[in-house]
Protein backbone atom coordinates (compact mmCIF):
# COMPACT_ATOMS: atom_id res chain seq x y z
CA UNK A 1 0.00 0.00 0.00
CA UNK A 2 1.67 3.50 -1.04
CA UNK A 3 0.79 6.69 0.28
CA UNK A 4 -1.47 7.97 -2.50
CA UNK A 5 -3.84 4.88 -1.00
CA UNK A 6 -3.37 5.67 2.77
CA UNK A 7 -4.21 9.19 1.96
CA UNK A 8 -7.32 8.45 0.40
CA UNK A 9 -8.43 6.24 3.20
CA UNK A 10 -8.01 8.38 5.44
CA UNK A 11 -10.29 10.92 3.46
CA UNK A 12 -13.86 9.14 5.40
CA UNK A 13 -12.34 9.16 8.44
CA UNK A 14 -11.79 13.03 8.05
CA UNK A 15 -14.96 13.93 6.64
CA UNK A 16 -17.08 11.87 9.50
CA UNK A 17 -15.44 13.73 11.99
CA UNK A 18 -16.11 16.60 10.34
CA UNK A 19 -19.65 15.56 9.89
CA UNK A 20 -19.76 15.51 13.47
CA UNK A 21 -18.88 19.30 14.16
CA UNK A 22 -21.17 20.35 12.04
CA UNK A 23 -24.13 18.46 13.89
CA UNK A 24 -22.36 20.08 16.88
CA UNK A 25 -23.32 23.08 15.67
CA UNK A 26 -26.42 22.27 14.41
CA UNK A 27 -29.22 20.20 15.66
CA UNK A 28 -31.22 18.94 12.96
CA UNK A 29 -35.07 18.81 13.51
CA UNK A 30 -36.98 15.36 13.30
CA UNK A 31 -37.69 16.07 9.49
CA UNK A 32 -34.46 17.16 8.65
CA UNK A 33 -32.49 13.73 10.37
CA UNK A 34 -35.32 11.86 8.19
CA UNK A 35 -34.35 13.17 5.11
CA UNK A 36 -30.70 13.19 5.62
CA UNK A 37 -31.55 9.41 6.53
CA UNK A 38 -32.79 9.13 3.36
CA UNK A 39 -29.84 10.20 1.15
CA UNK A 40 -27.55 8.64 2.94
CA UNK A 41 -29.35 5.26 2.20
CA UNK A 42 -29.66 6.46 -1.63
CA UNK A 43 -25.52 6.94 -1.26
CA UNK A 44 -25.36 3.14 0.23
CA UNK A 45 -27.52 2.14 -2.43
CA UNK A 46 -25.51 3.67 -4.86
CA UNK A 47 -22.83 2.23 -3.38
CA UNK A 48 -24.04 -1.09 -3.62
CA UNK A 49 -25.40 -0.82 -7.30
CA UNK A 50 -22.97 1.10 -9.22
CA UNK A 51 -19.61 0.25 -7.67
CA UNK A 52 -19.61 -2.84 -5.44
CA UNK A 53 -21.72 -5.26 -7.13
CA UNK A 54 -19.82 -4.90 -10.52
CA UNK A 55 -16.67 -5.28 -8.85
CA UNK A 56 -17.88 -8.68 -6.79
CA UNK A 57 -18.68 -9.89 -10.88
CA UNK A 58 -15.20 -8.49 -11.96
CA UNK A 59 -13.73 -11.02 -9.43
CA UNK A 60 -15.34 -14.43 -11.32
CA UNK A 61 -15.54 -16.11 -8.15
CA UNK A 62 -17.38 -19.18 -8.82
CA UNK A 63 -21.59 -18.41 -8.20
CA UNK A 64 -21.63 -21.03 -5.03
CA UNK A 65 -19.02 -18.98 -2.97
CA UNK A 66 -20.83 -15.76 -4.23
CA UNK A 67 -24.31 -17.50 -3.20
CA UNK A 68 -22.89 -18.63 0.37
CA UNK A 69 -21.31 -15.17 1.22
CA UNK A 70 -24.16 -12.98 0.87
CA UNK A 71 -26.35 -15.98 2.72
CA UNK A 72 -23.30 -15.91 5.29
CA UNK A 73 -23.92 -11.84 5.75
CA UNK A 74 -27.98 -11.96 5.66
CA UNK A 75 -28.01 -14.20 8.90
CA UNK A 76 -25.25 -12.57 10.46
CA UNK A 77 -27.33 -9.15 10.08
CA UNK A 78 -30.45 -11.10 11.18
CA UNK A 79 -28.48 -12.26 14.33
CA UNK A 80 -27.45 -8.66 15.05
CA UNK A 81 -30.68 -7.60 14.50
CA UNK A 82 -31.98 -10.19 16.87
CA UNK A 83 -29.61 -8.54 19.77
CA UNK A 84 -30.22 -5.25 18.95
CA UNK A 85 -33.47 -5.48 19.31
CA UNK A 86 -32.86 -7.69 22.87
CA UNK A 87 -30.48 -4.56 24.41
CA UNK A 88 -33.30 -1.94 23.13
CA UNK A 89 -36.19 -3.97 25.01
CA UNK A 90 -33.99 -4.22 28.06
CA UNK A 91 -32.94 -0.46 28.01
CA UNK A 92 -36.44 0.25 27.90
CA UNK A 93 -36.92 -2.24 30.89
CA UNK A 94 -34.22 -0.21 32.72
CA UNK A 95 -35.93 3.10 32.01
CA UNK A 96 -33.05 4.14 30.59
CA UNK A 97 -33.40 7.41 28.36
CA UNK A 98 -30.84 7.38 25.24
CA UNK A 99 -30.37 9.99 22.50
CA UNK A 100 -29.96 7.36 19.80
CA UNK A 101 -31.13 3.94 19.49
CA UNK A 102 -28.89 1.11 21.00
CA UNK A 103 -29.77 -1.02 17.49
CA UNK A 104 -29.14 1.98 15.47
CA UNK A 105 -25.96 3.13 16.97
CA UNK A 106 -24.08 -0.01 16.78
CA UNK A 107 -25.86 -0.90 13.44
CA UNK A 108 -24.28 2.56 12.43
CA UNK A 109 -21.30 1.28 13.79
CA UNK A 110 -21.16 -2.14 12.20
CA UNK A 111 -21.77 0.04 9.01
CA UNK A 112 -18.71 2.03 9.41
CA UNK A 113 -16.76 -1.08 9.80
CA UNK A 114 -18.10 -2.50 6.63
CA UNK A 115 -17.46 0.36 4.82
CA UNK A 116 -14.08 0.49 5.65
CA UNK A 117 -13.58 -3.24 4.72
CA UNK A 118 -15.30 -2.63 1.54
CA UNK A 119 -13.04 0.63 0.71
CA UNK A 120 -9.57 -1.69 1.96
CA UNK A 121 -10.89 -4.90 -0.79
CA UNK A 122 -11.51 -1.81 -2.95
CA UNK A 123 -7.61 -0.91 -3.15
CA UNK A 124 -6.38 -4.70 -2.65
CA UNK A 125 -8.55 -5.59 -6.44
CA UNK A 126 -6.81 -2.69 -7.20
CA UNK A 127 -8.05 -0.33 -10.19
CA UNK A 128 -10.02 3.02 -9.31
CA UNK A 129 -12.76 0.98 -7.09
CA UNK A 130 -11.21 1.82 -3.66
CA UNK A 131 -10.59 5.63 -4.58
CA UNK A 132 -13.85 5.67 -5.67
CA UNK A 133 -15.94 4.15 -3.25
CA UNK A 134 -13.40 6.33 -0.30
CA UNK A 135 -15.00 9.15 -2.26
CA UNK A 136 -18.57 7.89 -2.52
CA UNK A 137 -18.40 6.63 1.05
CA UNK A 138 -17.14 9.88 2.37
CA UNK A 139 -20.54 11.56 1.57
CA UNK A 140 -22.54 8.52 3.36
CA UNK A 141 -20.38 9.36 6.60
CA UNK A 142 -20.53 12.97 6.57
CA UNK A 143 -24.99 12.46 6.61
CA UNK A 144 -24.42 10.01 9.17
CA UNK A 145 -23.01 12.11 11.49
CA UNK A 146 -26.07 14.57 11.07
CA UNK A 147 -28.53 11.56 10.86
CA UNK A 148 -27.24 10.89 14.81
CA UNK A 149 -27.79 14.15 16.27
CA UNK A 150 -30.08 14.67 18.81
CA UNK A 151 -31.75 16.54 22.02
CA UNK A 152 -30.01 14.41 24.13
CA UNK A 153 -27.06 13.69 21.80
CA UNK A 154 -25.01 17.13 21.04
CA UNK A 155 -22.11 18.84 21.32
CA UNK A 156 -18.82 17.00 22.77
CA UNK A 157 -20.45 13.75 22.30
CA UNK A 158 -21.61 13.49 18.87
CA UNK A 159 -17.91 14.92 18.57
CA UNK A 160 -16.50 11.92 20.10
CA UNK A 161 -19.19 9.51 18.48
CA UNK A 162 -18.21 10.96 15.01
CA UNK A 163 -14.64 11.08 15.78
CA UNK A 164 -14.81 7.08 16.76
CA UNK A 165 -16.93 6.69 13.32
CA UNK A 166 -13.72 8.28 11.36
CA UNK A 167 -11.50 5.79 13.32
CA UNK A 168 -13.53 2.60 12.80
CA UNK A 169 -13.64 3.43 8.98
CA UNK A 170 -10.42 3.84 8.94
CA UNK A 171 -9.09 0.79 10.60
CA UNK A 172 -10.81 -1.36 9.11
CA UNK A 173 -9.98 0.48 5.89
CA UNK A 174 -6.38 -0.99 6.57
CA UNK A 175 -7.16 -4.14 7.70
CA UNK A 176 -9.36 -5.08 4.77
CA UNK A 177 -6.45 -4.15 2.47
CA UNK A 178 -4.05 -5.96 4.56
CA UNK A 179 -5.77 -9.15 5.01
CA UNK A 180 -6.85 -9.06 1.38
CA UNK A 181 -3.63 -7.70 -0.28
CA UNK A 182 -2.61 -10.75 -2.48
CA UNK A 183 -5.33 -12.69 -1.99
CA UNK A 184 -7.47 -14.77 -4.71
CA UNK A 185 -10.39 -13.44 -6.69
CA UNK A 186 -12.83 -16.06 -4.86
CA UNK A 187 -11.92 -15.09 -1.56
CA UNK A 188 -12.29 -11.04 -2.20
CA UNK A 189 -15.36 -11.71 -4.07
CA UNK A 190 -16.28 -13.54 -1.13
CA UNK A 191 -15.97 -10.59 0.99
CA UNK A 192 -17.28 -7.99 -0.77
CA UNK A 193 -20.73 -9.94 -0.90
CA UNK A 194 -20.81 -10.64 2.35
CA UNK A 195 -20.20 -7.15 2.70
CA UNK A 196 -23.11 -6.25 0.62
CA UNK A 197 -25.35 -8.30 2.56
CA UNK A 198 -24.52 -5.93 5.62
CA UNK A 199 -24.67 -2.75 3.88
CA UNK A 200 -28.45 -3.11 2.35
CA UNK A 201 -29.05 -4.03 5.89
CA UNK A 202 -28.17 -1.06 7.25
CA UNK A 203 -30.47 0.89 4.25
CA UNK A 204 -33.47 -1.28 4.43
CA UNK A 205 -33.76 -2.26 8.22
CA UNK A 206 -32.02 0.57 9.76
CA UNK A 207 -31.74 3.82 8.24
CA UNK A 208 -35.12 4.27 6.54
CA UNK A 209 -37.08 2.67 8.94
CA UNK A 210 -35.72 5.20 11.56
CA UNK A 211 -36.46 7.72 8.66
CA UNK A 212 -40.17 6.45 8.16
CA UNK A 213 -40.89 6.86 12.14
CA UNK A 214 -41.53 10.42 11.13
CA UNK A 215 -44.68 11.28 8.71
CA UNK A 216 -42.88 10.62 5.19
CA UNK A 217 -43.23 13.88 2.89
CA UNK A 218 -42.88 13.53 -1.28
CA UNK A 219 -39.77 15.09 -1.29
CA UNK A 220 -38.25 12.35 0.55
CA UNK A 221 -38.30 10.04 -2.26
CA UNK A 222 -36.29 13.01 -4.08
CA UNK A 223 -33.79 13.18 -1.63
CA UNK A 224 -33.02 9.12 -1.75
CA UNK A 225 -32.41 9.17 -5.53
CA UNK A 226 -30.20 12.54 -5.03
CA UNK A 227 -28.22 10.24 -2.49
CA UNK A 228 -28.07 7.82 -5.20
CA UNK A 229 -27.29 10.23 -7.97
CA UNK A 230 -24.07 11.85 -5.93
CA UNK A 231 -22.41 8.95 -5.69
CA UNK A 232 -22.55 7.64 -9.04
CA UNK A 233 -21.63 11.03 -10.66
CA UNK A 234 -18.50 10.78 -8.25
CA UNK A 235 -18.23 7.18 -9.93
CA UNK A 236 -19.11 8.39 -13.87
CA UNK A 237 -16.32 11.49 -13.16
CA UNK A 238 -14.06 9.37 -11.05
CA UNK A 239 -13.81 6.31 -13.59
Amino acid sequence: MNLDNLLLMAIPALVALGGGVLASLWSPSRNARSLIQHFAAGVVLAALAVELLPSIEKEHAPGLVLIAAFASGSLFMYGLKLWTMRLEHQALAASVAQGISTGLLLATFIDVATDGFIIGAGFAAGGETGMILALGLSVELLFLGLALASEATTGWRIIAISGALGATVLSFSLLGNFLLAGASHPIIGASLAFSAAALLYLVTEELLMEAHEVEEKPISTLVLFSGFLVFWSIQLIGS
